[in-house]
């Protein structure tokens, strides 16, 4: 393993839910405004990069045709699977991301959400990461960003920095944005590059 997959496997094996995802109601608001932050009713594909125990891929099945999930440690995926058992079109992958990427995604998701996740990646980890996730969206697909605010430990950016990355890529437009003391969240779609950002 890596030192990173170390890590997040030590949290899951010491505790099965060790941010509470399921039972915190911070956790459940989010998840709430997330899934209300979708514009479409139903998706043709969806991915969720750092998918934990699986709770917000739980939300997401009944309304994709086919979800793909991943996360970096062995026991969040063997979760994942087992809280997303009941939908044969969700699958739960074991990876380190940006590195493992799922193959032949160019333009392959209607919608990518990334959430609580792209602040543990170094800075040319998460460029790289930023860029991928554009590169996997359909034509006019959706990706949802959100992260907490606060400070920790193990931040390496801030929810600011990481956002403004993904802003300030020409080919995606702002769907909308979201923002309290807690945690941001921001919508794009993916579309022809925007006159403003190729002028900047």
């Amino acid at each position: 393993m890596s030192a990173r997959q170390d890590y997040f496997e030590q949290l899951y094996q010491d505790r099965a839910d060790p941010w509470q995802v399921r039972s915190s109601w911070y956790e459940q608001r989010k998840r709430a405004v997330l899934l209300a932050a979708l514009r479409q009713e139903s998706y043709r594909s969806a991915f969720e990069p750092g998918c934990g125990t699986g709770e917000l891929t739980a939300a997401l099945a009944p309304r994709c045709a086919s979800v793909l999930a991943c996360d970096i440690a062995p026991r969040a995926v063997a979760l994942a699977s087992a809280r997303t058992a009941a939908w044969p079109h969700v699958q739960v992958q074991a990876l380190s991301l940006p590195a493992q990427w799922p193959a032949s995604t160019r333009d392959a998701y209607d919608l990518i959400v990334v959430s609580e996740l792209a602040y543990y990646l170094e800075a040319a980890d998460l460029a790289r990461f930023v860029r991928l996730c554009v590169a996997s969206l359909a034509p006019a697909g959706e990706l949802v960003v959100c992260h907490w605010r606060h400070d920790f430990h193990d931040r390496l950016h801030s929810t600011d920095t990481i956002h403004a990355a993904y802003d300030g890529q020409p080919t995606l437009a702002r769907l909308g944005r979201h923002e309290d003391p807690d945690f941001l969240l921001q919508a794009w779609r993916r579309g022809p590059a925007c006159p403003a950002k190729e002028a900047a």
